[in-house]
């Protein structure tokens, strides 16, 4: 048995990175793709039925891509457009979770306000993996990418909790908003005090005992576990936990992860294990339709899908007019801001609207919907709201997914920032780095660089390249011959590194050298080609 399941997960796997490939290949973002593959795969007849169990996506899937997800965020960014974040992660949940509550009620008989707010908070939280996705290729403003990343890492948290309540409402049959939100603010407050305490132990344990890069590597693996199962054993947000301690880490991560080897393997690992636990995700998506299918019951297909359009289309617009109604709020009360002629307000308002993707998450949660109440009767319409969260999932990754590139062509919207452009910064920051050393080297190392031909040879060379990017940042702001003769010099560059790379293939067949030394030449080579790409 236990064979048979690791086989299935071993051919999910294959098919994500198979589906991946061609997803790049035909230029769709691959969670869009992955979806309508594991859609299509799920009606070819003799298909295995795969059932996503909520537990495994909360307690397998969520905290691992939280904890990347905080890592990669820029702290001080996160800061600078707190209060857009805040407004969409807290306020635009709310808002969308009470607009739904009494849409559905109003148009689903014998749905209840109660049910309506569940409904509400399992489909309120976008997905940013999806997002990111489809902007991965695509220039726009950086705050915009800034606001959507830290919006998912708090509206998960906010979107549970309302989720979370509204169950205990219908469970208990009892609903105190005064209660409701006091329980909010302590779950969401102690979420961060249980997240910020693991991560200062991982940090001193990363800080000052000896590791190693695979104990390091490993370390970062288990802490998004320890902070989320230990804020939710107290039944606080462990979303909260995972996302103040990878926050605390990833600003703190150029002491814990002091050792270049360490940084290395822990990037490598991570970015393997983020895509596969999206691409896991994703399909498992498409493939879950069947099983929602056959558990509608007294519902038609019809009147379901019905449904799920209306409360689609009615997110989509309570999104649409929230982050335009954010984007002008300042000014109608006179907190005015110089204007932008090349990019409007109402620009980045519509991206950040239409961006509102729905994702694992949402269908999670309405998963974990328990089947029976606590008198024993079934769950009233479970299945509907299983069907309906299915279908806003489907509309908004796939309507919205696709057609986000063409919204944002549409805006004309440009990448303007307080930065200059990716490469002058790049060029710039090397620049300083090569001048501190040299001026570290003269300062500190007059006798040794008197004695010593390697430390005269460290000093030339690093004189070499202050004066070739000094040159190349030059040509970033002057003529286009200066810009071919660094081209030229980048390709000359790699040519060389490719002979390298065959004369060291030739010293594994001769065997002169030992495979370790061979590897680690191997992977200089990398990083020196990684600075050209």
């Amino acid at each position: 048995m236990f064979s048979e399941t690791l086989l299935l997960v071993l051919l999910l796997l294959f098919a994500v990175f198979l589906l991946t490939m061609l997803a790049q290949k035909l230029k769709i973002s691959y969670p869009i793709f992955l979806v309508i593959a594991g859609l299509g795969i799920s009606f070819i007849p003799g298909i295995p039925r795969i059932a996503i169990e909520p537990e495994m996506v909360f307690l397998i899937f969520l905290p691992p891509l939280l904890y990347e997800s905080a890592w990669y965020t820029s702290w001080n960014d996160f800061w600078k457009w707190r209060s857009p974040i805040v407004m969409l992660a807290f306020g635009l949940v709310f808002f969308t979770s009470i607009i739904v509550a009494f849409v559905s009620t109003a148009m689903i008989p014998g749905f209840s306000l109660a049910m309506g707010f569940l409904l509400g908070g399992i489909i309120s939280p976008p997905d940013a993996v999806a997002a990111n996705s489809v902007l991965k290729h695509i220039k726009i403003p950086k705050r915009l990418t800034t606001v959507l990343e830290g919006e998912s890492l708090i509206n998960d948290a906010s979107s549970l909790i309302v989720f979370r309540f509204a169950l205990a409402a219908i469970l208990s049959g009892q609903f105190s908003m005064q209660q409701a939100i006091g329980q909010f603010f302590l779950a969401a407050g102690m979420g961060v005090v249980i997240g910020l305490a693991i991560a200062h132990i991982v940090y001193v344990v990363h800080r000052f005992l000896p590791t190693t890069p695979s104990i390091d590597t490993a370390l970062t693996l288990m802490s998004p576990y320890f902070m989320y199962i230990g804020a939710e054993h107290f039944h606080y947000s462990g979303v909260m936990a995972v996302v103040s301690g990878g926050l605390f880490l990833s600003y703190r991560s150029h002491e814990i992860l002091s050792h270049s080897a360490s940084r290395i393997q822990a990037i490598s690992v991570w970015a393997t294990l983020a895509f596969v636990l999206n691409g896991l995700v994703f399909i498992l998506i498409g493939l879950e339709l069947p099983i929602i299918m056959e558990s509608l019951g007294d519902y038609s297909i019809t009147q379901a899908i019905h449904y799920g359009l209306i409360i689609s289309i009615t997110i989509i617009v309570i999104r649409l007019l929230y982050t335009l109604l954010l984007a002008y709020l300042p000014s109608w009360f006179g907190h005015t801001k110089q204007a932008d002629p090349k990019n409007p307000q109402w620009k980045g308002a519509v991206i950040l609207g239409w961006a509102g993707m729905r994702g694992v998450v949402s269908l999670a949660s309405a998963l974990s919907i328990p089947l029976l109440l606590s008198n024993g009767q079934a769950f009233p319409h479970r299945s509907l709201i299983l069907f309906i969260t299915f279908i806003v999932i489907l509309i908004t990754l796939v309507f919205q997914g696709l057609s986000l590139p063409s919204i944002i062509k549409w805006t004309g919207i440009k990448d303007i920032e307080d930065f200059p452009p990716e490469a002058e910064q790049e060029a710039g920051i090397r620049l300083r780095l090569m001048q501190a050393s040299l001026k570290h080297l003269n300062a500190h190392f007059a006798a040794e660089l008197e004695e010593n031909e390697l430390i005269q040879f460290l000093k030339k060379q690093l004189e070499s390249d202050i004066s070739i990017t000094d040159q190349q940042l030059a040509s970033l702001e002057c003529d286009t011959t200066e810009k071919v003769e660094i081209a030229q010099y980048n390709s000359v560059l790699m040519d060389i590194y490719s002979v390298q790379r065959r004369e060291l293939y030739q010293l594994r067949k001769e065997k002169m050298f030992s495979d370790e030394q061979i590897r680690k030449q191997e992977n200089q080579l990398d990083l020196d080609e990684a600075r050209l790409i």
